[in-house]
């Protein structure tokens, strides 16, 4: 956790005294985290320039449980309490947001869409650790990131951000405010350019982020409105091949996927429209509309063919907050959605390898649909504060989800021209139009006791979901034409401590889930969703002031996902068995030194365990340890700062993986690599 506790006030708490904690908007108002029954943690500004933010991943590695295993140039696998989710619809397992707004529409979600959204200006990311499924509906399953864009200043001042690193990497930033009143209305523009030539041979990217927003006021009403658009061009690399083929430094550098690219763009426009209305209750309203594309090679695949997919969706999201009595919160709202997406895949030159591979894969369209997606999903959450030391927090969503899949092929197994294939037909199977519905109920329950002035108790049984994906219902291989998938549902329990001063803060949470209806691929190719799973953990977070310029911070996790089912692959039960790239332990510890305001450095310490590369849990990676150090300097409006990543130039895989076709595969860790930066402020 990057953000433990802030003090910018105290209230009154029966007749002691309470230190407020930090403010979040996760649970669709503002509140104090010492008021919620969740495990939430930020990262602050402040954290997140220190990270410098040149990919998610490293802004997020101080929250605990979270452990993105970062792919080549802005990509990335999610794993947030969870393994690293991999496959065609594991991204729905978490839910990504900007301002509260999920960045891509429910059905879908792409694996790396945190690249879509503007965390380099962000004010801070906001993270739900468990289910948040009552605020969030589906895909808020193993929990929420929620990236909340900057407020523009009062009056007028800008920024000015420039950075330089390793392997020609360039970063501009510039950030400008204007008043329009002195009432507090203004506009604010951000643009951000990066270019990197990746330390991997022809892995490089570029990459722009541009926004604009208004923040003002329509009468009573406090009106935010902002448009965002983000573009990526990125050369991709593949994995390097051969048993611990990351610690042969000539190999590790190399690109076996030269061809490979991904374009994606996308862009939003939303507004956050608070109402103020009798006797203090509020109405805030969020509509918005979004837009997202994307071309990529599938190196992966055999044929290596090209898919294309994006999405159009407008929607709205509502929250109606009351007070009644000082006693009890009352927080409800309707959330609506209409979607339309597409995916074309098309594979451009005959299929390498074997006959059956030629005779089965055959060039030209093979998947080419379009789906039309609508969602209502009217929730509830009601705040009893039982006694000055017990409240009790109760929830509750309905969420009805529609799909019309419109297949712009023929249907079964031939090639776009309607030939059969050898071998049996064809690998790609397209289901005939249809439509799917899925209904998914999901309550919560917690309590909140406070110990005394500074320790918290608090408990929470909470039930998360998601609903198929795209992808999953009509993407088919082989004989299946069509699927029946049922929403992937996990029940979790967490208990958890708080500690709250101003040099000494702590969380401890241990938490336990069981996941159901787990989606998987079997070793046929066919889309099945009887897998089950669980998983249990513990999760500690300290900030201790050790002097009054010393700060020791730590993160430090313990979990075990296993499998809980009775697949096979290969002859063998997985049953018991680990959940292969989910480390027991992993963690950040972070010393950090500010002898003046002026100045500061901070020694971070990156720790991941060792994990299984394959679900027999035959292979492993042995895990690795970073180190990196941190330095700012700040002068007036001017601030210098210096990242020095790997200090021992440490060999080690970013993400191991295991295929029965080449044995062991890895995403090489980037060697020792220097950042400089300058941001000036007017």
């Amino acid at each position: 956790m990057s953000v433990w506790l802030c003090f910018p006030s105290d209230f009154s708490y029966g007749n002691e005294t309470k230190i407020e904690t930090l403010v979040v908007t996760a649970g669709r108002y503002d509140q104090g985290i010492a008021e919620r029954v969740e495990s939430i943690s930020v990262v602050d500004n402040d954290v997140l320039k220190k990270a410098g933010n040149t990919h998610i991943q490293q802004s997020l590695a101080s929250v605990p449980g979270a452990n993105l295993a970062r792919g080549n140039g802005q990509e990335y696998l999610p794993a947030l309490r969870s393994p690293v989710l991999t496959g065609a619809g594991a991204c729905g397992g978490l839910l990504t947001a900007e301002d509260g707004i999920p960045l891509r529409a429910n059905g879908f979600c792409n694996i790396n869409e945190l690249f879509e959204s503007f965390s380099e200006t962000a004010s801070r990311i906001e993270v739900i650790r468990g289910p948040a499924g009552t605020f969030y509906g589906s895909n808020a399953m193993h929990g929420l990131i929620n990236v909340v864009s900057r407020d523009p200043v009062w009056g007028e001042g800008g920024s000015l951000n420039m950075e330089v690193g390793p392997h020609d990497y360039y970063r501009m930033g510039v950030s400008i405010d204007h008043p329009l009143s002195s009432e507090g209305d203004g506009i604010g523009t951000d643009l951000y350019l990066t270019t990197d030539g990746g330390y991997r041979s022809q892995s490089g990217l570029d990459q722009q982020k541009a926004s604009l927003q208004y923040f003002g006021h329509i009468g009573d009403s406090r009106v935010r409105t902002r448009l965002v658009a983000t573009n990526l061009n990125q050369e991709t690399a593949g994995y390097v091949e051969g048993e611990v083929a990351y610690r042969d430094h000539r190999l590790s550098r190399t690109n076996p996927n030269p061809e490979a690219f991904r374009d994606a763009y996308a862009l939003r426009l939303y507004s956050l429209i608070d109402i103020p209305m009798h006797q203090g209750s509020k109405l805030h309203l969020a509509p918005y509309f979004r837009k997202t594309g994307m071309r990529f090679l599938q190196h992966y695949l055999p044929g290596q063919p090209v898919e294309e997919n994006g999405q159009k969706s407008i929607g709205v999201r509502s929250s109606y907050y009351l007070n009644l009595s000082g006693r009890f919160n009352l927080v409800t709202g309707v959330d609506t959605e209409l979607s339309e997406g597409y995916l074309l895949e098309e594979q451009e030159s005959a299929t390498k390898g074997s006959e059956f591979l030629q005779a089965t894969i055959p060039v030209g369209k093979h998947y080419n649909y379009e789906v039309t997606a609508w969602n209502i999903a009217p929730y509830v959450s009601v705040t009893w504060q039982i006694s000055d030391k017990l409240g009790l927090t109760g929830g509750v969503r309905f969420e009805s989800a529609r799909y019309d899949y419109d297949n712009k092929m023929l249907a079964g197994r031939t090639d776009e021209n309607g030939l059969a294939c050898d071998f049996g037909g064809c690998r790609f199977s397209r289901p005939a139009d249809r439509k799917d519905s899925f209904n998914n109920v999901s309550p919560k329950l917690g309590a909140l006791f406070q110990l005394d002035n500074e320790f918290q108790l608090f408990t929470q049984v909470a039930q998360g979901y998601r609903v198929p994906q795209a992808t999953e219902l009509y993407r088919l291989q082989r004989e299946q034409t069509v699927v029946e998938l049922d929403p992937e549902e996990i029940n979790s329990f967490e208990i958890g401590l708080r500690k709250a001063s101003e040099s000494f803060s702590l969380e401890w949470v241990v938490y336990a889930m069981e996941k159901q209806n787990v989606i998987f691929r079997d070793v046929d190719y066919f889309n099945h969703s009887d897998g089950e799973t669980r998983h249990w953990g513990l999760e500690l977070a300290v900030d201790y002031e050790l002097s009054e310029s010393l700060r020791l911070k730590v993160v430090s996790n313990y979990a075990q996902h296993r499998y809980d089912d009775q697949r096979e692959i290969q002859g063998i039960e997985l049953d018991g068995n680990y959940v292969d790239s989910a480390p027991k332990t992993f963690g950040s510890y972070r010393l950090v030194w500010s002898p003046e305001s002026f100045v500061s450095a901070e020694f971070e310490w990156l720790h991941q365990g060792s994990y299984f590369t394959d679900p027999e849990n035959a292979h492993r990676y042995a895990g690795h340890d970073l180190f990196n150090l941190h330095f700012a300097w700040q002068w007036e409006q001017y601030e210098l700062s210096a990242r020095l990543l790997n200090i021992t130039d440490k060999a080690y895989a970013e993400r191991a993986d295991f295929s029965s076709f080449s044995g062991g595969r890895y995403f090489p860790g980037e060697p020792r690599s220097f950042y400089l930066g300058i941001n000036v402020e007017w």
